[in-house]
């Protein structure tokens, strides 16, 4: 093996390392290098081979990972005391509107039309005649009744009045001639007999003179009647029935008024024709269908609740309506009436909602949306600021603080508020300090420090 040349006071030049060498090799201190060795120099330069050796024997300063851990400082977090209370969670609802009142107009009596005075979309004000039936037969039977009437008064008239003198003068009268033809009768009758029984004339004419003087009689015994009752006057019962007379025959002249008013249809109350039913020259029957008008003065909402609400919905609670008809119109108002039967179909429960005076756009049949605003009332749950709960995943997490130290809950969210939210945990109490900022980011047992408590 040759020996190589090397003036003792140079050494070989040895290649560059690489930087990731260097960085690999400790740097090593003016007192290290005085203390090796001159033979181990020596075989550090005979070879190449002889480098790894070096590297072997070499003293390193490798520090040690206990000298590089460094404790985390505690985080800043401000925190709040938990307290409980009631709050309202917002529930959707969805619903329909319907006109507060709405009346199928029909006639009172049959008739053919004559006039139908208004059509669909037309408004109408309470009293005002829509629809005019032919009134010919009417015309008649008020006619008939007022001349039964006019009859019947006269009766009573003259039975009020009693008889006048004139009349039991003509009565008397009446008498006095009766009495003279049965006096005639009388004497014929004797004359005939005497006759017959002589054989003068016949028994015929015995029969004849018999009943002549039989009806003079008769005829003086009704006309002294007539007499008495001229002179007596009116009995009060007589009087009584007459005027029983005139009373009906009154009401069967109201009946005919009202026939007659009836063949022009009314409207009931203010509102819009929805729908028209007949047109002129149709005959109509009692209870057929002419119009349908609805009110545009009130109208009635109806929402419909999830079966989870039954029994938590009352009259009076805050509801806000908006239409996606109308982008520009809510409006809060409350509850009027809670029906309380469920719907066959849905299983829900109906709530009504009567807004008076409504926007003009507003229409029955329109969908409504509605907020309600249902309160939270229970001894278990909390409610607190949003920013208080942490969201990882599909967890919602709190922290609380004690001792300095914050501990992780996983919490369940009952209602969002907004601003706030309501949760529940089992180990939540009423002065537990929670972290309201800083959390994110913060560890369970994680070492905090409290810059504000509120």
């Amino acid at each position: 093996m040759k020996s190589l040349n090397v003036p003792p006071h140079q050494s070989p030049e040895l290649k560059p390392k690489s930087p990731k060498q260097q960085a690999e090799i400790p740097q090593k201190t003016s007192d290290q290098k005085n203390k090796f060795p001159g033979w181990l120099l020596a075989i550090l330069l005979v070879g190449g081979g002889s480098i790894a050796l070096w590297q072997v024997f070499a003293p390193t300063s490798v520090p040690t990972p206990e000298a590089n851990v460094q404790t985390p400082p505690p985080r800043s977090v401000e925190t709040v005391a938990l307290t409980t209370g009631t709050g309202n969670r917002q529930v959707r609802l969805l619903g329909q509107v319907e006109a507060g009142e709405r009346a199928t107009l029909s006639p009172q009596i049959d008739g053919r039309v004559q006039q139908v005075l208004v059509r669909e979309g037309d408004r109408v004000t309470s009293g005002m005649t829509i629809a005019i039936l032919d009134d010919a037969d009417s015309r008649l039977a008020l006619a008939e009744a007022q001349a039964r009437l006019a009859q019947e008064r006269g009766n009573l008239a003259r039975l009020e009045v009693g008889t006048r003198p004139e009349i039991i003068a003509q009565r008397q009268a009446e008498l006095d001639a009766a009495l003279a033809r049965e006096l005639a009768a009388q004497d014929n009758l004797e004359r005939v007999s005497g006759l017959t029984e002589d054989g003068a004339l016949s028994r015929r004419a015995l029969v004849e003179a018999r009943t002549e003087a039989d009806t003079a009689t008769s005829e003086k015994y009704r006309v002294q009647a007539l007499l008495a009752e001229a002179q007596a006057g009116p009995t009060r019962e007589e009087i009584d029935a007459q005027q029983g007379l005139v009373a009906a025959a009154r009401a069967a002249v109201e009946q005919a008024q009202l026939g007659m008013e009836r063949t022009e249809i009314e409207a009931t109350f203010s509102g819009i024709v929805q729908s028209r039913d007949v047109d002129p020259g149709d005959y109509v029957e009692v209870s057929d269908p002419v119009l349908t008008v609805v009110s545009d003065r009130s109208l009635d909402i109806f929402l419909e609740l999830p079966e989870s609400l039954s029994g938590q919905v009352t009259p009076g609670m805050t509801v806000n309506l908006n239409a996606r008809a109308l982008p520009n119109w809510q409006q809060e108002t409350a509850i009027t009436a809670v029906v309380p039967t469920a719907n066959t179909a849905s299983r829900r429960q109906l709530v009504r909602v009567t807004l008076d005076n409504p926007p003009p756009e507003l229409l029955p049949g329109m969908a409504i949306q509605a907020n309600l605003a249902v309160p939270i009332e229970s001894a278990d749950t909390f409610i607190v600021p949003r920013d208080a709960l942490t969201r990882r995943g599909n967890e919602w997490l709190l922290f609380t603080v004690d001792d300095n130290q914050a501990r992780q809950l996983e919490i369940e969210m009952v209602a969002d508020l907004g601003q706030e939210v309501v949760i529940a945990n089992p180990e939540l109490r009423e002065g537990q300090e929670i972290v309201v900022t800083g959390g994110d980011g913060l560890t369970d047992n994680a070492v905090v420090q409290v810059v504000s408590n509120e």
